[in-house]
């Protein structure tokens, strides 16, 4: 399968799981620990690093929501505002999983190739591919080397590498069943959405 193959299933199922609610969102959280420890674990690392997001999520929609208050007290949250707070917070946490399993499945070189070759039809619009791929590839190098300062005036003071790199990215052609994939998770997607709208 075309890396860029998997970017694109990748993004539609990451769209469709946007849609999920109530049970269908529990099985969806319930398989990611089958999805492998590696990823499961990254997952876990992301959910930790965005837990603040996760916490002015719940408070927001939580107190936020008109609906009959979830106990007695003048500063109760509301019942609906807790379920949508859940599952809010179930999509930003499915949508975390997708990305660590993305990262764990797809070598840097594969997802480089993908991208370069979805932003391919942008350059009529100006989107220039190479520099969007070189951007997309210091991004991810600066986020693994990125110290963990408790102070952030030591990011001020972090080294820059002055080392040229050179690298290439290594495009095969598609294959007949590739085109065949998008289409038919792209219809399958399409038809949950028209069902969950």
């Amino acid at each position: 399968m075309h890396p860029t193959t998997r970017l694109v299933v990748w993004l539609l199922l990451l769209l469709a799981s946007q849609c999920l609610h109530g049970e269908q969102l529990l099985a969806a959280l319930l398989v990611l620990p089958f999805l492998g420890l590696a990823a499961l674990r990254r997952a876990l690392r992301l959910a930790w690093r965005t837990r603040w997001l996760f916490l002015s999520l719940f408070v927001i929609v939580a107190w936020g929501a008109a609906g009959e208050p979830a106990w007695g007290g003048a500063l109760a949250p509301t019942r609906e505002g807790l379920l949508a707070a859940a599952t809010h917070g179930g999509r930003l946490l499915l949508a975390l999983g997708a990305v660590a399993v993305l990262v764990e499945w797809m070598p840097v070189p594969e997802l480089l190739v993908a991208t370069h070759r979805l932003l391919q039809p942008l350059r009529r619009c100006g989107v220039d591919p190479d520099r969007s791929v070189v951007r997309l590839l210091l991004v991810m190098r600066h986020i693994e080397t990125l110290p963990r300062p408790r102070d952030w005036r030591i990011l001020l003071k972090a080294p820059s590498t002055g080392k040229d790199e050179v690298f290439e990215l290594a495009d095969r052609p598609f294959s007949w069943s590739d085109p065949a994939l998008i289409l038919l998770v792209a219809g399958v997607v399409g038809a949950f959405l028209l069902r969950q709208a």
